[in-house]
């Protein structure tokens, strides 16, 4: 099949396409702007454009089918030409459908935590050299790519964000994927830019819950109010399999996870992760893997790229990054990584830089996530504000949002780096939380700094 992508370097546009090319399809793609990791990923497969831009004549009949990626806008040139010759032009979802429709399709959802369990069944599948297919939000150990596909494979792992699909369709991308097997994690209101109430945001969780296919699976997190108010309330025809936090302890900075065998070692700590991994636990064995083949393999796991993530360790140091930024999972890594580190200071650092994150109504929802943090830091750039259109937004606004008087607040990079820094490490677990790059700091010089405290 030939295929063109518009938007072919996004995050997944990128892996689909290396992954239809590892399948043989022969692709082509074209982007305005390419980064890093996406450009080499590219390269090294012949798979970047040639140059820069949108370019209609690439678009020819003898497509098979057209990919389009959420970068792209509704009057995209290649988007009009491809209308225009009446070919077949799918969403990133919906090509993934198409591809899985006669598979068994294991769907993970959830506000949080479904990177983190994806990654998880995907560890303990590999370990146990199950094939299956997937699709994945974050780069794995020992994984080539985030997507995977092929004719032969029965399951296939789908990772459903509630984001939507494409420039032309609005629905969030895990309406379209029709589960059999099906997980929710928990539902806490976020992207404001699409779904201004919370009513709305849950409203597509519903959705979702609904899709399921007659006779499938929803194992859900019951200690969630939100989520077990909406799948008790699903007529849907489906099984209704709850989980919860499984008991732990923690002992001298370890997490031990209670078994039938007796106390376990695991690499990843905090509530929120046990209870992902009781999620992952449950979709294993409801995909074949039984319950001691599952605690075998995932004594293992090290954790998803970006989530919770040690950076750096010294003697009396230790740093983590998490991709958190929604205030639900603000609150819930702060938390874990007290739990774990409790005779140690706590620095919780937090930037800023969604859509939602300054919104003034939307700020509010951040009220105390950050209060097990011995100190509190935020940072934003005031033109990350003004990029997005939005109503300036000052220091002392966030501070009474995060309901903390001694937030220390930098509205910029050069500061907030020093800051980084210049620290007092002794005795310390830092922990920096955002979905961007902190304004360019230099993980690596902060990494050697700590190593060396």
């Amino acid at each position: 099949m030939r295929i063109h992508f518009i938007a072919i370097g996004g995050s997944a546009m990128h892996n689909l396409a290396l992954a239809l090319a590892h399948k043989g399809y022969q692709i082509t793609g074209s982007d305005d702007v390419i980064f890093e990791p996406s450009k080499s990923r590219l390269e090294a497969k012949d798979l970047l454009p040639e140059q820069f831009g949108w370019f209609p004549e690439k678009i020819q009949k003898e497509l098979d089918a057209v990919v389009l990626g959420m970068h792209a806008k509704a009057d995209n040139p290649e988007l009009l030409r491809a209308q225009e010759l009446g070919l077949t032009i799918y969403s990133y979802p919906e090509f993934l459908y198409e591809q899985s429709k006669n598979k068994t399709r294991v769907v993970i959802g959830g506000s949080h935590g479904k990177t983190t369990i994806t990654s998880m069944i995907l560890h303990v599948i590999k370990y146990h050299q199950i094939p299956v297919d997937y699709m994945v939000g974050a780069q794995l150990e020992g994984f080539d790519r985030m997507v995977h596909l092929t004719e032969e494979n029965d399951f296939i792992v789908l990772e459903g964000d509630e984001y939507l699909s494409s420039p032309i369709d609005r629905r969030p991308k895990f309406h379209l994927y029709r589960p059999n097997i099906a997980l929710l994690s928990g539902i806490a209101w976020d992207h404001i830019n699409v779904f201004p109430t919370f009513e709305n945001y849950v409203e597509q969780f519903r959705i979702f819950v609904d899709s399921i296919v007659e006779g499938g699976s929803i194992t859900f997190n019951e200690e969630d109010p939100v989520v077990k108010k909406v799948v008790e309330a699903s007529e849907n025809q489906i099984r209704k399999l709850p989980y919860s936090t499984p008991d732990y302890e923690v002992v001298n900075g370890e997490t031990l996870l209670s078994t039938p065998e007796g106390p376990m070692p695991i690499s990843v700590f905090g509530k929120h992760n046990l209870s992902n991994l009781a999620g992952a636990k449950w979709i294993c064995q409801n995909m074949g893997v039984d319950e001691a083949d599952f605690y075998e393999a995932i004594a293992t796991f090290k954790g998803a790229s970006k989530r919770l993530e040690k950076i750096a360790e010294g003697k009396n140091c230790i740093a983590f990054k998490d991709f958190a930024h929604a205030p639900s999972k603000v609150m819930a890594t702060t938390t874990a990584v007290k739990e774990q580190y409790p005779d140690r200071r706590l620095v919780a650092c937090l930037e800023l830089h969604t859509y939602s994150s300054f919104n003034p109504d939307f700020l509010k929802e951040y009220k105390g996530a950050l209060n097990l943090a011995d100190e509190a830091v935020i940072f934003f750039l005031p033109e990350s504000v003004a990029i997005k259109k939005l109503k300036e937004v000052t220091p002392e606004q966030i501070m009474e949002a995060f309901a903390r008087k001694d937030l220390k607040v930098f509205t910029d990079a050069e500061s907030f780096h020093a800051f980084i820094q210049h620290m007092d490490y002794s005795n310390t677990t830092l922990l920096l939380m955002s979905s961007g790059n902190y304004g360019g700091l230099d993980l690596g010089e902060l990494t050697r700094s700590i190593e060396n405290v």
